[in-house]
């Protein structure tokens, strides 16, 4: 700066404001100051460097407890992204995406199954904790994308001090700002609309419950002690509306799948449907499982909405193209409020949800 400030006859101050405050100068002045920079190969002022004198870095930090490309796979996510990248997109900040899989703490830490023996994961030296990732995370504040009300990243996020936005789970963080929707509620009116078509042997397909693995049938403890609030509520919100209608919730199957991907809810589906072949109807609480079900169907000859019919949850591109009976969330919104909170906005914010019919849903088969 004093080198390219002596070539030009003006104060370092001057060439710092070029950068900085442009609005100081005419834009004569700063194309001058911007193209002698250019010619002496200076790129501007180091952002490290500007970051500590300004005390901000001008990013947020974006908690995911999943595999990375989780979060540009799923649909729901990417809408979520979406929203928040464009909220935060106004004021300036970019998104640091930060993964951290609840299994893989780095430490040795042990992760049991509910269907098995405890396991100890071995620590790989290539792969670094993501709890340090995120003490380590060169941010101005977070988002919690979605995880369980016990998970160890949540609470190293916490630890930071730093402004931060709950979204979608967990929803008992005193004094954290929460964006989401009621999930118990939400789903009701996709289940009350199989009962009212007369459905009464109905299925349930769940993503996870808890950070403790179980890739199977669900019990009423598990259930209760369910630490994945978005998960738990919507299962609840399924038992409740099915014992409006006089169904017994002891007696509903419940199939759970740990991971929320093709094959895992293809698996759930043949699990749900080869365990209990007198199900008329299948609740998911996914859009893509109910897609996974839709497949499951199609390859084994189950008529949909002829012989099975299905329910999904969130509204993706996918499920409507597909005629799939949903409920639609709003994620784009959601990514633009938990933007909003992290700048000053509402503390606690609930989205509404819509119901839609679609062609995956009839009156039961006989």
């Amino acid at each position: 700066m004093a080198s390219i400030a002596a070539e030009l006859g003006v104060s370092r101050t001057t060439v710092s404001n070029a950068y900085n405050r442009p609005d100081q100068l005419s834009p004569e002045l700063r194309e001058r100051i911007l193209a002698q920079a250019e010619a002496q190969g200076y790129p501007g002022p180091d952002p490290m460097a500007r970051s500590l004198r300004m005390r901000r870095v001008g990013a947020v930090g974006v908690l995911f407890t999943e595999q990375l490309s989780f979060a540009f796979d799923d649909p729901a996510s990417v809408d979520f992204l979406a929203g928040l990248a464009e909220e935060c997109g106004r004021r300036g900040d970019s998104l640091l995406v930060i993964p951290a899989s609840s299994a893989e703490c780095g430490d040795g830490e042990t992760e049991r199954r509910d269907d098995g023996p405890a396991r100890t994961s071995s620590p790989e030296p290539a792969s670094p904790d993501p709890r340090m990732l995120i003490r380590q995370a060169v941010v101005d504040s977070f988002v919690v994308y979605s995880v369980a009300e016990d998970d160890p990243f949540l609470k190293a996020v916490l630890e930071r001090g730093l402004p931060t936005v709950i979204c979608d789970q967990p929803t008992c963080e005193d004094g954290v700002p929460f964006v989401g929707i009621d999930d118990r509620e939400a789903i009701k009116p996709a289940v009350r609309h199989l009962t009212e078509l007369g459905h009464r042997d109905i299925g349930v397909l769940s993503v996870r419950l808890s950070r403790l693995r179980n890739d199977g049938p669900v019990s009423a403890e598990r259930l209760a002690g369910a630490r994945h609030h978005v998960q738990r509520s919507r299962v609840e919100g399924a038992l409740e509306a099915l014992g409006e209608a006089g169904i017994d919730a002891a007696g509903v199957p419940i199939v759970e799948r740990h991971l929320n991907d093709p094959e895992n809810n293809y698996d759930a589906a043949r699990e749900l449907l080869t365990s209990h072949p007198h199900l008329t109807a299948v609740a998911c609480t996914t859009d893509t499982q109910a897609l996974g079900v839709l497949r499951y169907a199609n390859d084994h000859g189950i008529r949909i909405p002829e012989d099975l019919s299905v329910t999904g949850f969130d509204g993706i591109e996918a499920a409507r193209h597909s005629g799939i009976t949903t409920v639609i969330q709003p994620n784009r919104d959601k990514g633009r409020a938990a933007g909003a909170a992290l700048a000053g906005g509402e503390a606690r914010v609930i989205l509404p949800t819509e119901f839609l019919p679609g062609r995956t849903t009839a009156p039961p088969r006989g």
